[in-house]
């Protein structure tokens, strides 16, 4: 409960006071949730090169950033086409065994964390200025998807969701995250004025969907791993991954929504 709160407090602190609070909030839970992907696969045996994962997903995460708050040119970011090919050049001196799979979970960790994160300033800036108001109103509508959908389960749960992946999700449980998710974008339209009522709501739906199908698939990795949390950084959370699996997997499709529509 206190983590909890802690949290929610320094979420919405550091969204709200300034692009920079913003900016560091989101590069410290970038290189955390890496460091956590590339510990989980570590003890698998699996040796991915966490520096360059580190650099490359840091790179990318603070060259998006630059480039939307118009410090940087955006022609800078072709940089990180050619830099990501490094991650097989320093692969052939690494001497490890199995080196794909190693590239391999290597740009997984960078693409699975750094990318979505990354996406994420483009709804910091979507008017071309910093506005905390999209990317608070997410993390709220992710919590209420979250909230509606444990009270719905716990209470009317019958009919399995995805039982070979999460055995505890159920598609009562999804309705009323939906349900709820969908009020709570109604709600925020009439406060946060920076997106429509029809965004808002949209971006609800999205949250709905492809905030549960990031939680199965963080899931399906934790499995393929066999590991029950993919840390224990957040006393009795799990670990960051844990918590920001849904956000990872909504945050393409949302950005997509609201850049066309």
């Amino acid at each position: 409960m206190i983590v909890g709160v802690l949290g929610a407090a320094i979420f919405i602190g550091s969204i709200c006071f300034s692009e920079w609070t913003y900016f560091l909030l989101f590069l410290g839970l970038t290189l955390l949730g890496i460091a956590e992907f590339y510990r989980m696969v570590h003890e698998q045996g699996i040796h991915a090169n966490r520096g360059v994962g580190f650099l490359l997903g840091g790179l990318f995460f603070v060259s998006m950033f630059l480039v939307q708050a118009e410090v940087m040119p955006g022609e800078l970011l072709y940089l990180t086409l050619p830099v990501l090919f490094f991650v097989f050049i320093n692969e052939l001196y690494r001497k490890r065994p199995q080196p794909f799979t190693n590239i391999a979970f290597t740009i997984l960790g960078m693409v699975y964390v750094a990318g979505p994160f990354g996406l994420l300033h483009l709804l910091a800036y979507l008017e071309g200025v910093y506005t905390w108001q999209p990317i608070l109103g997410l993390m709220l509508l992710i919590w209420a998807a979250d909230t509606g959908a444990y009270i719905a389960g716990k209470n009317f749960g019958k009919h399995k969701l995805f039982e070979r992946i999460s055995p505890g999700k159920t598609w009562e449980g999804w309705a009323g995250g939906t349900l709820f998710s969908i009020a709570v974008g109604y709600v925020l339209s009439i406060f946060l004025l920076d997106l429509q009522v029809y965004q808002w709501v949209g971006v609800a739906a999205i949250v709905s969907v492809f905030g549960v199908l990031g939680d199965l698939t963080e899931s399906m990795l934790k499995r393929s791993l066999g590991v029950k949390d993919s840390g224990t950084l957040l006393p009795g959370h799990g670990g960051l991954l844990d918590r920001f699996d849904s956000l990872l997997m909504a945050i393409p499709f949302i950005v997509v929504f609201l850049k066309i529509f």
